[in-house]
């Protein structure tokens, strides 16, 4: 009698009369997907002025989701999130709290470098909405952290000074699931402003009390 490995399968049952196995797309076929939906984007000024794609970083099966802002000069060299100085320094916030950074995934709200390292407009934000959307429900974190103004007012949709809206866990729901959130400031932000990393270490604290808090293993 042959055998079958249901453990290892990728179909699950089905009710509806005409459709008796659903297939389960692997998080690795999902996210490629997406990242190609990304690339082949259209009329995109970002994508024009820029050299490479940039998608993410890190274990894309982590319970913890790091979003930013927008790839820099360096992130759009190498086509990774969070590299070079600012990369340096969220290694360093991470290891404050004992996270090592591969243990977390990091994306942006932009996929593509902002000429001159400016801040996305009004409508790249929206043009990268459904991506980070779509992102965040394929990775089904259970906590998010918003690195930066940018994330606050394309997820959370708050048009306030950060400063008054960071170190508070806030709520967002993303295709019918609710993640909690943290805001906080970017790397970026805090090696032009080092006096506000008092601030910063005092939302990584909570953060690592959430992750306590919800048992995460990390």
């Amino acid at each position: 009698m042959q055998k079958y490995d249901f453990i290892k399968s990728t179909f699950d049952f089905s009710n509806a009369p005409s459709k008796r196995f659903v297939k389960i797309e692997k998080k690795e076929d999902l996210l490629k997907k997406l990242k190609d939906e990304i690339s082949n984007i259209e009329n995109c000024t970002l994508k024009n002025n820029s050299n490479n794609l940039v998608f993410a970083d890190g274990d894309h099966d982590s319970s913890i989701m790091l979003i930013g802002e927008g790839p820099g000069q360096k992130e759009d060299e190498q086509g990774k999130p969070f590299v070079g100085d600012a990369g340096l320094l969220l290694k360093k916030m991470l290891t404050a709290i004992n996270i090592q950074r591969n243990k977390v995934y990091v994306t942006n709200i932009v996929n593509y470098r902002p000429p001159e390292n400016r801040k996305p407009n009004e409508v790249e934000i929206n043009t990268y909405a459904p991506f980070i959307k779509k992102h965040i429900s394929i990775i089904n974190p259970k906590v998010i952290v918003l690195m930066g103004s940018v994330a606050m007012e394309s997820l959370v949709g708050i048009n306030k000074k950060i400063s008054s809206e960071r170190g508070n866990w806030k709520e967002i729901i993303v295709k019918g699931k609710t993640y909690p959130i943290m805001i906080t400031f970017s790397p970026s932000y805090l090696l032009r402003l080092p006096e506000n990393k008092k601030y910063s270490w005092e939302d990584l604290k909570k953060i690592r009390q959430k992750i306590k808090e919800l048992k995460i293993k990390i």
